[in-house]
C-alpha cells in the first residue's frame, strides 16, 4: 500500500525508470486477463468514439484523464491484493469525475493555444491532406516539420503536468489544478528517470509491434501500470 504522500514529488535515482516497467510487469503477471480485457475495452471505446469525428475525438480528449483514473483505481486495488475488474475503467465516472474531466480540458485548452500560437508566428498551416503534401515543394515541407517540432517541444510541459494529474486526482484526492502543478513539478524533479524509462520503453514498443502488433495488448497494460508504480513511487514515501 501506498505510503505518506509527498507533495510535489520527490527525486528518485536514475535505475528506477527501470523499476517501475519491472514492477508494473509484476503487477500484470498477477492478473493477465483482467488487464487485457481492460485495455480492449479501452480500445473499442476509442474506436467508437473515432467514429464520431471532431465530437467523438473532443469526448476521447476529455475522458482520457477519467478513464485513467479508472484504471489507476484498479492499480491500487491490484496492488493492495484485490481483484483488477474491467469495472475499474469505468471507476473514474463514480468519483471525482468533475476534476478528471477539468484536467481533460485544460490539457485540451493548453494545446490549442500552444497550436494556435505557433500557427499565428510561423504563417504555416497545419490543416492539409495527404495529396496536398506530396504535391508541396521542400521548403513548404520543411516549414511544416518545423512548425511541428516547435508544437511538440512546447507541449512536453503540458505533457508533464498531465503525466500524473489523474492520479493525483483519483488517488490522492487532489483538485485538477494543484494535481497538474504537483505532476509538473514531479517531472521535472526526475528528468533521467523519465529518459531511462523513456528509452526502455521505446525499445519494447518495437518488439510490441512485432506479431501484427499483438505484443501492445501485453505493452499496453505495463504501459498503465506504470504510470501508478511510478506515482507511488514519486509521491508517496517509501
Amino acid at each position: 500500500m501506498a505510503g505518506e504522500s509527498v507533495t510535489g514529488g520527490r527525486a528518485v535515482a536514475a535505475r528506477r525508470g527501470w523499476d517501475w516497467i519491472a514492477s508494473a510487469w509484476a503487477m500484470f503477471k498477477k492478473q493477465p486477463g483482467p488487464w487485457i480485457g481492460v485495455i480492449v475495452i479501452l480500445l473499442l471505446i476509442y474506436v467508437a468514439l473515432g467514429l464520431l469525428h471532431a465530437i467523438g475525438s473532443l469526448a476521447a480528449l476529455l475522458l482520457g484523464p477519467v478513464f485513467g483514473g479508472g484504471i489507476l483505481l484498479g492499480c491500487r486495488a491490484a496492488d493492495e491484493g484485490r481483484a483488477l475488474e474491467v469495472g475499474h475503467l469505468f471507476a473514474g465516472f463514480r468519483g471525482r469525475f468533475g476534476q478528471l474531466v477539468l484536467v481533460g480540458v485544460l490539457n485540451l485548452v493548453a494545446t490549442a493555444v500552444i497550436v494556435l500560437a505557433v500557427v499565428l508566428v510561423t504563417g504555416v498551416s497545419l490543416a492539409v491532406t495527404a495529396a496536398q503534401l506530396e504535391s508541396m515543394p521542400p521548403a513548404a515541407l520543411l516549414s511544416i516539420a518545423l512548425a511541428i517540432l516547435i508544437i511538440a517541444a512546447l507541449q512536453l510541459p503540458v505533457m508533464m503536468a498531465v503525466w500524473f494529474a489523474p492520479a493525483l486526482v483519483a488517488l490522492q484526492g487532489k483538485d485538477a489544478v494543484p494535481a497538474m502543478q504537483e505532476s509538473f513539478v514531479g517531472c521535472l524533479r526526475n528528468v533521467v528517470p523519465f529518459l531511462v524509462y523513456g528509452v526502455i520503453l521505446f525499445g519494447l514498443s518495437l518488439l510490441a509491434s512485432l506479431l501484427a502488433g499483438l505484443g501492445w495488448l501485453v505493452l499496453l497494460p505495463v504501459i498503465a501500470a506504470s504510470i501508478y508504480t511510478s506515482w507511488k513511487d514519486i509521491f508517496t514515501a517509501p
